[in-house]
């Protein structure tokens, strides 16, 4: 009932090749998984989530750093008693507040329209396997 396929190589040399398989047309278009769109959608949104973690985390080093290694600035006083020290850690709230903005920002500037695309696109591809 089952046929094995035919072997790769000669079994003997004065032996002719196998016979090609059947021909079949490669795809038009390279499969969803295999496409260009994926790489830059991928690429697009890593470059998001860098934006906005290095943004908040880099200001909270920043502020972890000065409280450890310059006491003295820290300490020091802005206007009418108001330490340097305070005043940066209120400021920590804003800049949380702008890493999402930025995320949202980029979000729907390049990650959202690249989705969308990719979603449409597989959506008709869906649909062509269909009709065959």
């Amino acid at each position: 009932m089952f046929h094995d396929p035919p072997p790769t190589h000669h079994t003997y040399p004065w032996q002719p090749p196998p016979p090609p398989g059947p021909a079949r047309r490669p795809p038009a278009r390279p499969p969803l998984g295999h496409h260009g769109d994926l790489r830059i959608l991928r690429s697009a949104y890593r470059r998001q989530r860098r934006v906005a973690t290095l943004t908040a985390l880099g200001y909270f080093t920043l502020f972890l750093i000065l409280s450890a290694f310059a006491p003295s600035f820290m300490t020091g006083t802005i206007t009418d008693g108001l330490p340097a020290g305070l005043v940066l850690a209120l400021l920590q709230l804003p800049v949380t507040g702008l890493a999402i903005v930025l995320y949202e920002r980029t979000a729907r500037r390049r990650v959202d329209p690249l989705a969308d695309r990719i979603r449409r696109q597989s959506a008709l591809d869906a649909r062509r396997e269909a009709t065959r």
